[in-house]
Protein backbone atom coordinates (compact mmCIF):
# COMPACT_ATOMS: atom_id res chain seq x y z
CA UNK A 1 0.00 0.00 0.00
CA UNK A 2 1.37 3.39 -1.11
CA UNK A 3 1.11 6.14 1.55
CA UNK A 4 0.54 9.79 0.59
CA UNK A 5 0.75 13.13 2.01
CA UNK A 6 -2.90 13.26 2.13
CA UNK A 7 -2.89 9.93 3.71
CA UNK A 8 -1.23 11.36 6.70
CA UNK A 9 -3.74 13.21 9.31
CA UNK A 10 -1.39 13.80 12.15
CA UNK A 11 -1.80 16.58 13.95
CA UNK A 12 1.32 19.01 14.20
CA UNK A 13 3.64 19.34 17.25
CA UNK A 14 5.71 16.66 19.08
CA UNK A 15 5.00 13.13 18.35
CA UNK A 16 7.64 10.73 21.01
CA UNK A 17 8.49 6.89 20.24
CA UNK A 18 6.74 4.75 22.37
CA UNK A 19 9.69 2.02 22.88
CA UNK A 20 7.50 -0.80 24.22
CA UNK A 21 5.81 -0.84 21.11
CA UNK A 22 8.50 -0.15 18.15
CA UNK A 23 11.30 -2.03 16.77
CA UNK A 24 14.60 -0.99 14.66
CA UNK A 25 15.59 -4.16 13.31
CA UNK A 26 17.41 -5.67 10.02
CA UNK A 27 17.68 -8.75 8.11
CA UNK A 28 20.91 -10.26 6.48
CA UNK A 29 22.02 -13.52 4.69
CA UNK A 30 24.15 -15.90 6.31
CA UNK A 31 26.00 -18.22 4.31
CA UNK A 32 24.13 -17.12 1.66
CA UNK A 33 21.35 -19.27 1.50
CA UNK A 34 19.38 -18.35 5.17
CA UNK A 35 18.35 -14.99 6.84
CA UNK A 36 19.47 -13.85 10.29
CA UNK A 37 17.33 -11.33 11.29
CA UNK A 38 18.00 -8.83 14.43
CA UNK A 39 16.49 -5.95 16.20
CA UNK A 40 17.46 -3.38 18.48
CA UNK A 41 15.77 -2.98 21.66
CA UNK A 42 16.64 0.36 23.11
CA UNK A 43 14.90 2.75 20.66
CA UNK A 44 14.24 7.07 21.57
CA UNK A 45 13.55 9.56 19.42
CA UNK A 46 10.61 12.07 18.63
CA UNK A 47 8.71 13.18 15.17
CA UNK A 48 8.21 17.33 14.88
CA UNK A 49 5.40 17.20 12.93
CA UNK A 50 4.71 20.44 10.34
CA UNK A 51 1.74 21.95 9.55
CA UNK A 52 3.35 20.90 5.85
CA UNK A 53 3.83 17.30 6.69
CA UNK A 54 6.72 17.32 4.10
CA UNK A 55 8.11 19.56 6.00
CA UNK A 56 8.01 17.07 9.27
CA UNK A 57 11.76 15.81 10.93
CA UNK A 58 12.51 12.44 12.29
CA UNK A 59 15.13 11.85 14.83
CA UNK A 60 15.55 8.30 16.17
CA UNK A 61 18.46 6.94 18.24
CA UNK A 62 19.35 3.16 19.45
CA UNK A 63 21.60 1.94 21.58
CA UNK A 64 23.70 -0.65 19.70
CA UNK A 65 24.47 -2.25 23.13
CA UNK A 66 20.78 -3.25 23.22
CA UNK A 67 21.21 -5.37 19.67
CA UNK A 68 19.38 -8.67 19.90
CA UNK A 69 19.60 -11.41 17.38
CA UNK A 70 18.32 -14.60 19.46
CA UNK A 71 21.72 -15.33 19.97
CA UNK A 72 24.28 -14.19 22.80
CA UNK A 73 27.06 -15.25 21.35
CA UNK A 74 26.17 -13.59 18.16
CA UNK A 75 24.90 -10.73 19.66
CA UNK A 76 28.47 -10.29 21.51
CA UNK A 77 30.59 -10.07 17.91
CA UNK A 78 28.10 -7.88 16.62
CA UNK A 79 28.87 -5.25 19.82
CA UNK A 80 32.53 -5.98 19.23
CA UNK A 81 35.30 -3.99 16.60
CA UNK A 82 34.52 -6.61 14.42
CA UNK A 83 31.10 -4.65 13.72
CA UNK A 84 29.55 -1.81 15.47
CA UNK A 85 32.28 -1.51 18.44
CA UNK A 86 29.61 -0.73 20.92
CA UNK A 87 31.98 0.24 23.70
CA UNK A 88 33.43 3.28 21.59
CA UNK A 89 30.21 4.01 19.52
CA UNK A 90 27.26 3.38 21.62
CA UNK A 91 24.56 4.87 19.20
CA UNK A 92 23.29 4.69 15.96
CA UNK A 93 21.04 7.49 14.57
CA UNK A 94 18.97 8.89 12.27
CA UNK A 95 18.10 12.24 11.14
CA UNK A 96 15.51 13.13 8.30
CA UNK A 97 16.62 15.49 6.02
CA UNK A 98 13.22 15.21 3.72
CA UNK A 99 9.79 13.44 3.10
CA UNK A 100 7.48 13.58 0.07
CA UNK A 101 4.77 11.42 1.87
CA UNK A 102 5.86 7.98 0.14
CA UNK A 103 9.17 8.18 0.99
CA UNK A 104 11.46 9.37 3.82
CA UNK A 105 15.23 10.91 3.47
CA UNK A 106 17.91 11.11 6.34
CA UNK A 107 21.12 10.74 7.59
CA UNK A 108 21.92 7.18 9.06
CA UNK A 109 25.12 7.73 11.37
CA UNK A 110 26.65 4.53 12.50
CA UNK A 111 30.28 4.29 14.23
CA UNK A 112 30.56 8.10 13.54
CA UNK A 113 30.32 7.43 9.44
CA UNK A 114 26.93 9.26 7.93
CA UNK A 115 25.16 8.54 5.22
CA UNK A 116 22.30 9.10 3.21
CA UNK A 117 19.41 6.52 3.30
CA UNK A 118 15.65 6.64 1.57
CA UNK A 119 13.01 4.54 3.39
CA UNK A 120 9.83 3.86 1.58
CA UNK A 121 7.35 4.65 4.28
CA UNK A 122 3.62 3.42 4.49
CA UNK A 123 1.15 4.84 7.42
CA UNK A 124 -0.70 2.82 9.93
CA UNK A 125 -3.18 5.30 10.73
CA UNK A 126 -3.99 6.87 14.02
CA UNK A 127 -5.99 5.91 17.09
CA UNK A 128 -6.69 6.43 20.51
CA UNK A 129 -5.91 3.79 23.04
CA UNK A 130 -8.00 2.72 26.00
CA UNK A 131 -6.33 5.83 28.12
CA UNK A 132 -7.32 8.59 25.70
CA UNK A 133 -3.76 8.94 24.08
CA UNK A 134 -3.31 9.75 20.65
CA UNK A 135 -1.14 7.14 18.85
CA UNK A 136 -0.16 6.46 15.51
CA UNK A 137 1.63 4.20 13.44
CA UNK A 138 4.34 3.97 10.24
CA UNK A 139 6.60 1.19 8.92
CA UNK A 140 9.48 2.40 6.96
CA UNK A 141 12.08 -0.21 5.32
CA UNK A 142 15.41 0.61 3.18
CA UNK A 143 18.35 -1.77 1.95
CA UNK A 144 21.43 -0.69 2.56
CA UNK A 145 24.91 -1.71 2.16
CA UNK A 146 26.85 -2.15 5.67
CA UNK A 147 30.20 -1.78 4.29
CA UNK A 148 29.75 2.25 3.81
CA UNK A 149 29.63 2.39 7.65
CA UNK A 150 32.71 0.54 7.79
CA UNK A 151 31.02 -3.20 9.27
CA UNK A 152 33.16 -4.83 6.67
CA UNK A 153 33.88 -8.12 8.97
CA UNK A 154 33.52 -10.90 6.94
CA UNK A 155 34.75 -14.55 6.68
CA UNK A 156 35.25 -16.55 3.37
CA UNK A 157 33.27 -19.93 3.05
CA UNK A 158 34.26 -23.01 1.33
CA UNK A 159 32.63 -23.34 -1.87
CA UNK A 160 32.61 -20.16 -2.30
CA UNK A 161 30.79 -17.05 -0.72
CA UNK A 162 31.10 -15.18 2.22
CA UNK A 163 29.10 -15.98 6.10
CA UNK A 164 27.56 -12.12 6.35
CA UNK A 165 26.01 -10.42 3.06
CA UNK A 166 26.95 -6.95 2.42
CA UNK A 167 22.92 -6.08 1.89
CA UNK A 168 21.21 -4.83 4.95
CA UNK A 169 17.37 -4.68 5.01
CA UNK A 170 16.46 -2.71 7.64
CA UNK A 171 12.58 -1.97 8.83
CA UNK A 172 11.11 0.11 11.29
CA UNK A 173 8.02 -0.46 12.74
CA UNK A 174 7.09 2.84 14.81
CA UNK A 175 4.38 3.64 17.22
CA UNK A 176 4.22 7.42 17.97
CA UNK A 177 2.60 9.19 20.89
CA UNK A 178 1.24 12.57 20.80
CA UNK A 179 3.09 15.10 23.24
CA UNK A 180 0.59 17.26 25.31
Amino acid sequence: MSTTTTDIALAPGTWAIDPTHTEVGFVTRHLMVSKVRGSFREVSGTVEVAEDITKSVVDVTAQIASVDTGNADRDTHLKSGDFFDAEQFPTMTFRSTAFDGETLTGDLTIKDVTKSVTFDVDFGGVGQDPWGNTKAGFEATATVNRKDWGLTWNAAVEGGGVLVSDKISLTIDVQLAKQA
